[in-house]
């Protein structure tokens, strides 16, 4: 039943939202939605979004996985500083453990699991003045919050967290980097020591269309030689409209892990919704 759900919803996301995406029409000004397109694209914006990324995971030694991940942006503007808000808590259907959970065995196998990941909170310090070149930094913190132990790595963890990016136009291009160590949790899993690390590029077009690549690239330092990279390459297509006067920004894409542990998937299609309220 589970997996029916799953293959439902994924077969709305992937046929019916990019026919939304293309047929919805913008209410804005070119003006407005131009410099909303732009905050979309920078992490450490001062715009209170909710995005909705599914992802589907293919070519694993175990089968297809599905991950929603919610993350809502909260800023919080404190004199001349914006303090960014970025939790993301997946939700999750695995038919057996798929590579990327630190804290698990390199190699290990499950018997299939669905429900929550573990919460991970990133707050951000920026200048509420951004000048050519905008940046942000901070701490970063995992919580244990999953469901199974498929799910999530069994530990608390906590590391810093930066980004980096400018936007000359029609550009946005950056970079995002974190590092996590566990520091308390199940004594019975493997500690934490990742490291993500994920450059990002758009291109923009009239009409709040826009080309997008933002590989995830994550380094587990506790794997074996051999498997502890998994590199992903590719890219995708988005647009920013209106629906009424609530703005979103729809994109999907396609990535391959071109450097990947062998119990990794192969590759992923992604598919992103964000609802956007502009102060």
């Amino acid at each position: 039943m589970v997996a029916k759900c799953k293959y439902m919803w994924t077969w709305v996301v992937w046929l019916g939202l990019p026919a939304l995406m293309i047929f919805a029409t913008s209410s804005a000004s070119a003006d407005a939605a131009e410099d909303l397109r732009a905050k979309t694209q920078n992490p450490v914006g001062s715009l209170i979004s909710v995005p909705f990324e599914n992802n589907v995971d293919f070519g694993a030694p175990n089968g297809t996985a599905y991950v929603l991940n919610f993350q809502p942006v909260i800023p919080v503007t404190v004199g001349k500083w914006n303090l960014i808000n970025r939790p993301i808590l997946p939700i999750a259907y695995v038919p057996g453990f798929i590579g990327g959970v630190p804290g698990l065995p390199s190699g290990s196998e499950g018997n299939g699991a669905f429900g929550l990941g573990d919460l991970n909170y990133s707050l951000f310090v920026s200048p509420a003045e951004a000048g050519k070149v905008i940046w942000g930094l901070g701490p970063s913190i995992t919580f244990p919050t999953a469901t199974d132990d498929q799910l999530g790595s069994g530990k608390w963890s906590a590391g810093a967290t930066a980004v980096i990016l400018s936007q000359p136009k029609p550009w946005s291009i950056g970079l995002l980097v974190r590092q996590l160590w566990s520091f308390a949790g199940d004594d019975d899993r493997v500690n934490v020591n990742q490291f993500l690390m994920q450059p990002f590029v758009n291109y923009n077009f009239d009409g709040g269309w826009f080309l997008f690549s933002d590989p995830t690239i994550t380094a587990n330092w506790k794997a074996t030689s051999g498997q502890k990279w998994t590199v992903p390459l590719g890219g995708g297509v988005g647009r920013l409209f209106n629906i009424g006067k609530q703005p979103i920004n729809m994109r999907g894409g396609v990535f391959g892990n071109v450097v990947r542990p062998d119990f990794a998937p192969k590759w992923a299609l992604k598919f992103t919704v964000q609802l956007l309220f502009p102060k």
